[in-house]
């Protein structure tokens, strides 16, 4: 098995024994029998269980930035932009039920992660939002005084929190209808116009 191969069995088998058992609750060893490798190879691809978890998150923001960015080819309209980017957050979560249990429960239980500020992948997905925000304010579509950045950290937060609550359900019924009413609410607000 090469080593970017044995890297992901490692990281996939990590997923389903953190969502399994939870983070605290699961040990190297559980994750090296599901990956079919020695307790010990853990230690050459990750520091500690923390850093496993950490880098659970990594690779799947890098996914699922690939995604969007595929998603996007073509798409130069900021309201059919933002669209696009919750529907396709809302399918990876949907199609990785597991992973969206570890990404929204467990991950939130490391203190380290919580501290972290070199979580570049991250960074680049809410900049992916936050340009398309600011694109909208350029073209006259979204309103000039709304700051792009924490616009995107609240769609994050909102499309987060509902990954949360659904990855919690144990009788899940699809996350994706959800998509045209949180942008919907992004888009217009709560407030009736006349």
């Amino acid at each position: 098995m090469a080593q970017s191969d044995k890297r992901r069995s490692i990281l996939s088998a990590a997923v389903g024994v953190f969502a399994r058992n939870g983070f605290y609750n699961s040990k190297v060893a559980d994750i090296a029998r599901e990956a079919g490798v020695a307790d010990g190879t853990i230690y050459l691809y990750f520091k500690n269980k923390e850093d496993l978890l950490i880098q659970v998150f990594l690779d799947t923001m890098d996914t699922v930035l690939f995604e969007q960015e595929t998603a996007l080819r073509g798409i130069t309209d900021p309201i059919e932009r933002l669209r696009s980017i919750v529907r396709v957050h809302f399918a990876v979560v949907e199609s990785r039920p597991a992973l969206a249990e570890v990404i929204t429960v467990e991950l939130r239980q490391s203190s380290r992660f919580m501290r972290s500020t070199d979580l570049k992948p991250f960074g680049r997905y809410l900049s992916l939002m936050a340009k398309t925000i600011e694109q909208g304010k350029n073209t006259g579509q979204f309103a000039p005084e709304i700051d792009s950045r924490r616009t995107a950290r609240a769609l994050f937060g909102v499309m987060d929190e509902l990954a949360l609550e659904w990855a919690m359900v144990p009788d899940r019924h699809g996350i994706g209808e959800a998509s045209d009413a949180i942008i919907n609410l992004f888009l217009n607000g709560l407030r009736v116009r006349p």
